[in-house]
């Protein structure tokens, strides 16, 4: 069944876009994720969530670093410095990545084509030691990514 309501998504944008920098991470994140998982456009809503988001990127836990970059690629929402923001952001907290958010995470870069070689390294190296809890979605989707971005990693590849 189609449970879309546009009207209601566009008012929820207008409504929010004043008072969005009084959103927190999470939801900033899933403000953005709502949309993309209804696949309702809202180029400026997305603008401000990146515009809201870069100034605390560092409050972000692993989950919503993964699925504010999913939200916007899903949406094919280019913003290079917020996907420059959220890999600085991610690489410190690496090790704090499940399977999905390092999958998600390389996934909705490689589909922006948003190179960054150190992410990748970095996802790689924390991708080893838990590969047995890839499901076969991830999987396929992490591989897909190094592969897009010709990103091999020999620890990842050859492991």
């Amino acid at each position: 069944m189609d449970h879309q309501h546009p009207i209601l998504f566009d008012e929820v944008a207008k409504a929010t876009i004043p008072i969005i920098d009084t959103f927190n991470s999470q939801e900033l994140a899933n403000t953005v994720n709502a949309f993309a998982n209804m696949d309702h456009q809202h180029p400026i809503l997305f603008d401000e969530v990146a515009k809201a988001a870069i100034p605390i990127i560092d409050t972000f836990n692993s989950q919503n670093l993964a699925n504010t970059v999913n939200a916007f690629a899903k949406m094919d929402h280019h913003h290079p410095i917020l996907f420059d923001e959220v890999a600085k952001a991610a690489i410190p907290i690496i090790g704090t990545f499940n399977s999905q958010n390092l999958a998600n995470t390389v996934n909705a870069f490689s589909k922006m084509d948003h190179q960054h070689p150190i992410l990748f390294d970095e996802v790689a190296k924390a991708a080893v030691p838990i590969i047995d809890t890839f499901n076969s979605q991830s999987l396929a989707n992490t591989v897909n990514a190094f592969a897009k971005m010709d990103h091999h990693h020999p620890i990842l590849f050859d492991e």
